[in-house]
């Protein structure tokens, strides 16, 4: 089976990663900010999330808790799914119009949440993205990261 995505890109796609609280939302408005006045035409979505089915499985994910909780293995099918439908829906078409599509989150995630923080099997989860993605990759990663005192700090802040 060949993943790769068969129509060549004219966009760019960057990614940024990191844990909560880190900054990854307040810095892709700054570029997107940025990169708009600039004359870019720029998309900025997130994962889970960037279509009603993606923003769906985050409710369902985030919020469903105690004995309804989500386990690990439907967690990471559920990510892949959503990851699917918002390549080929929303990336996908974006990049291929000439547009910068920003993302919070995207594979990396799941290959460190589900992957080694839930201990999935790491082949298992690289064919999975390999598959959900349709072999796109980003451009650029950004990764931002913090203490982990200080996201602590941080995340309790907001409750």
């Amino acid at each position: 089976m060949n993943l790769k995505n068969k129509t060549s890109k004219k966009g760019i796609f960057i990614t940024f990663e990191g844990p909560e609280c880190a900054g990854k939302t307040t810095q892709i408005a700054l570029l997107k900010e940025y990169l708009s006045e600039k004359g870019k035409k720029v998309i900025a979505t997130r994962e889970p999330g960037g279509t009603e089915i993606g923003e769906q499985i985050r409710k369902i994910v985030k919020h469903l808790t105690g004995k309804d909780a989500v386990v690990d293995e439907a967690e990471i099918l559920l990510f892949a799914a959503g990851r699917a439908q918002h390549v080929k829906t929303v990336i996908k078409p974006a990049l291929n119009e000439g547009s910068i599509v920003i993302s919070d989150r995207f594979a990396d995630s799941t290959t460190a949440y589900q992957g080694y923080a839930r201990g999935i099997n790491q082949d298992f989860v690289r064919k999975l993205n390999e598959f959900a993605t349709c072999g796109l990759k980003p451009d650029i990663t950004i990764v931002l990261d913090l203490p982990v005192d200080i996201a602590h700090r941080a995340l309790a802040a907001l409750v």
